[in-house]
């Protein structure tokens, strides 16, 4: 800040000394002009230089890497479709078969073996899924059943939607495809199971909050 100053201080100096010269008040106001533009253009150039480089963002693969070395707990890569980003989430709690997977900003993912069953902290947040095609899904079975999702609402209180869910597989092995429709919506889920768990997912969250991919990094 004391560099910037002084060298704002001499451009007023110098241009001061040459405005001096002239007794015309157009001239004066110009060189008034003149005098902020320079100092200002002067002050940007000075903190670009002294600013610190940048480290360039880390990609979801250096991201994944780092968490799994410096945290021990169960961890899940989370790809938020509609936000546009992607955050590495750490187990912060267990409720039963329920784990409750949160980034240090308190956005949280609820899940039950790699299902999704509610979020909290993200704003529209899903209080909570019932999904009765689950079976179906972790036993790579076909068949229809339904799914109801609450969502909270701006009183608090909440809304449940029922959707009519179709259970087949998918266009690669191993992927288990849902279908559901309901309420003039429509949208389809994907999993990838391993041994009863659903190790990577593709599923929606709700009309505002889209899909979310999930990748389990540490079971």
């Amino acid at each position: 800040m004391a560099r910037n100053t002084a060298i704002a201080a001499t451009l007023l100096a110098m241009l001061s000394a040459c405005g001096n010269d002239t007794g015309d008040g157009a001239s004066g106001a110009a060189i008034d002009v003149l005098l902020k533009t320079a100092t200002d253009a002067a002050i940007s150039r000075s903190a670009a230089k002294t600013e610190a480089p940048k480290a360039p963002p880390k990609s979801p693969q250096e991201a994944a890497a780092e968490a799994l070395r410096v945290n021990p707990a169960p961890l899940i890569q989370v790809g938020f479709e509609g936000l546009g980003r992607t955050q590495i989430m750490a187990m912060t709690g267990q409720n039963g078969g329920q784990r409750t997977y949160m980034t240090p900003s308190e956005e949280a993912l609820i899940m039950r073996g790699g299902m999704l069953v509610g979020t909290r902290g993200l704003g529209n947040d899903l209080s909570v899924a019932e999904p009765q095609t689950e079976a179906l899904i972790r036993a790579g079975r076909t068949g229809t059943a339904q799914r109801v999702m609450r969502y909270y609402s701006g009183d608090g209180k909440e809304r449940p939607l029922q959707f009519t869910c179709t259970v087949g597989a998918g266009p690669k092995p191993g992927v288990t495809i849902e279908s559901c429709e309901g309420h003039d919506t429509s949208f389809q889920n994907s999993y990838m199971t391993q041994g009863g768990q659903i190790a990577v997912s593709r599923q929606w969250v709700g009309p505002a909050l889209g899909y979310v991919t999930v990748q389990t990094l540490r079971p």
